[in-house]
């Protein structure tokens, strides 16, 4: 269920008051410090997360909770990140034993003002501004409670002890949950005071709907990922390896080819399906997101255009083929494989060939369904499944021409950009 939203209007609401959490000790991390103040990209994490909370120019009180003795260096970050123009109101308060000890003392740092309260694990330092900004709109909106969150893109099973699978459930229903989690003030208080399981509670939305009350769901985003283990920073500074271009202030600075230096690569994909035929239960899938309700697609697998799309146009910028020669027909375990699945295969050749992945931009050339709704949803399913690379997605029809306008079928049109990591090199393969 994805909440409603609302223009923000500062006259029509109480204040905005939010909870960081950052009181963990990090022992996972072995940084041998709390983790909130393990330094990345020349600040820590905390200051990283404050960032893009003030950054919505949105909060007007901020309580950072901190572990006992590093409450001075928590005030230091605060000092450094609270420069936005925006008003608010910070403070430092120490956390507790357990993750709801913290964030009861949060809440009680905070002034009587506040009556939208967002909840923010520190560990989710790079969680852009507009997470923050949809999240205030759907509680603004009326929502009880809200929790940002991402298509799941693996299969997930359920296992007893034992460790056998007892359940699979359907993945269309299935999110991956992050923060800011945000709530009214009046229901975030009552469900800390009766959450019978407070003090085993890592989700705050728990102790809410356990309370009775909806919480409901708004798009995440890949860059809200958790910093929790060494193998996290380090994916972080892979990401922005490939995300950051070195300046040149002259064509004889830019490195080229024919100088022996690495340069980035471009590839372009098209895919191309029919409408599956009328009364065919199949599901529609586009960019790694169910459309319950639409028509599907006839196809070997999954037949979503902009994932296939988006599979050629890697293959093509790193030369390990196309998606026929990957993915051939003829094979019957890929029969129904997702555009996710393929992704991720894909993902996994090009950092094998020695390539990383810049961005993708796919289109949808169709007259339905409405892409707009969920473009973020699309782009967080995608860019997930290729590990984090950038991905956006935009939709166009033909004006009713062609076989798009007669309504026979749907097309995916992709671009990206790869760049050279290594020398190592691997031909296309299959998924095994």
């Amino acid at each position: 269920m994805t909440a409603p939203t609302t223009s923000h209007d500062p006259d029509s609401h109480g204040a905005v008051g939010v909870v960081v959490v950052a009181a963990g000790s990090g022992t996972r991390l072995g940084a041998g410090i709390p983790k909130a103040f393990v330094q990345i990209e020349g600040a820590a994490l905390l200051e990283h997360a404050l960032h893009g909370l003030l950054g919505s120019g949105r909060v007007d009180e901020l309580v950072v909770v901190a572990p006992a003795g590093w409450e001075d260096r928590a005030h230091e970050a605060l000092t450094l990140a609270a420069s936005c123009p925006c008003p608010h109101r910070t403070t430092v308060v120490t956390g507790g034993a357990e993750r709801s000890d913290s964030v009861a003392a949060g809440l009680a740092a905070l002034s009587d003002a506040v009556d939208v309260v967002l909840v923010h694990d520190a560990a989710r330092c790079f969680t852009p501004s507009e997470v923050v900004e949809r999240v205030i709109d759907a509680v603004q909106a009326g929502a009880a409670g809200v929790v940002p969150a991402l298509p799941v893109v693996d299969t997930i099973k359920v296992v007893d002890e034992d460790d056998r699978i007892t359940a699979t459930p359907a993945r269309a229903s299935l999110r991956a949950v992050q923060t800011p989690q945000g709530f009214r003030r009046d229901v975030l208080v009552a469900a800390h005071a009766q959450g019978s399981g407070g003090a085993a509670a890592t989700d705050d939305a728990l102790l809410v709907e356990q309370a009775g009350h909806a919480v409901v769901v708004v798009p995440g985003d890949v860059r809200a990922a958790k910093i929790t283990t060494p193998a996290d920073l380090a994916a972080r500074q892979r990401m922005d390896t490939v995300q950051e271009t070195p300046p040149h202030t002259d064509r004889e600075a830019t490195p080229t080819a024919r100088e022996g230096m690495p340069v980035p690569r471009t590839g372009i994909g098209t895919d191309v399906h029919a409408w599956a035929p009328e009364g065919d239960d199949r599901p529609l899938w586009l960019g790694c997101v169910e459309f319950p309700g639409e028509r599907g697609v006839d196809g070997h697998s999954d037949g979503d255009v902009a994932a296939h799309a988006a599979c050629n146009a890697l293959l093509s910028a790193a030369g390990l083929g196309d998606l026929g020669s990957v993915f051939g027909t003829d094979r019957p375990e890929m029969a129904g494989a997702s555009g996710a699945q393929m992704l991720q295969h894909v993902a996994s050749m090009l950092d094998r060939a020695g390539y990383a992945i810049g961005n993708v931009a796919v289109q949808v050339v169709a007259p339905r369904p409405k892409i707009g709704p969920r473009r973020a949803e699309m782009e967080g399913a995608m860019s997930a499944a290729l590990g984090g690379a950038a991905v956006s997605v935009s939709a166009a029809t033909t004006d009713g021409l062609g076989f798009i306008g007669r309504g026979e079928g749907l097309v995916g049109l992709a671009t990206t950009l790869v760049v050279p990591t290594g020398s190592l090199s691997v031909q296309p393969d299959s998924v095994g």
